[in-house]
């Protein structure tokens, strides 16, 4: 159980992230959910925005409950390279990003894409951690 608790922790954590997350998206679907998704310059977001909040509260619970950790990780690793994508490389760019909209901020660059994109990068790592330890093989290459 010791030697496991590392990875616990992660799973436990990273699943309540996103679990809160997808649950957000409905409560305030205005200002998380579609609205948000719109604003990003999302497509369908009224048909998005659920879809992806649905997917984070049973994939983030599936992490919380080490039910089908690994491929849980993999849906969760989709939305979250969305996420970076859409909201947090306009900012390391300093322009946005094809229809993905910048954000106002004080600065960009390198430095405050690390600072915005803080929380993202930790649930990126540690759905690659989870990846890693579920033994799910993931192949860039096809078959």
């Amino acid at each position: 159980m010791r030697k496991n608790l590392p990875m616990i922790l992660i799973r436990v954590i990273v699943g309540v992230v996103f679990l809160t997350e997808g649950i957000l998206k409905f409560v305030y679907p205005g200002e998380l959910g579609w609205g948000r998704f719109a604003h990003i310059g999302l497509p369908f977001p009224h048909v998005l925005a659920p879809f992806v909040g649905a997917v984070e509260i049973a994939a983030g619970g599936a992490l919380i409950l080490n039910l089908y950790a690994g491929d849980a990780a993999l849906m969760l690793l989709v939305v979250i390279l969305t996420a970076i994508l859409t909201t947090k490389a306009p900012i390391l760019l300093g322009h946005p990003l094809a229809r993905f909209a910048q954000p106002k901020l004080d600065h960009y660059g390198l430095l405050s894409f690390i600072h915005e994109a803080r929380t993202d990068l930790c649930m990126l790592f540690g759905l690659v951690a989870i990846l890693i330890d579920s033994g799910v093989k993931v192949s860039l290459r096809g078959r």
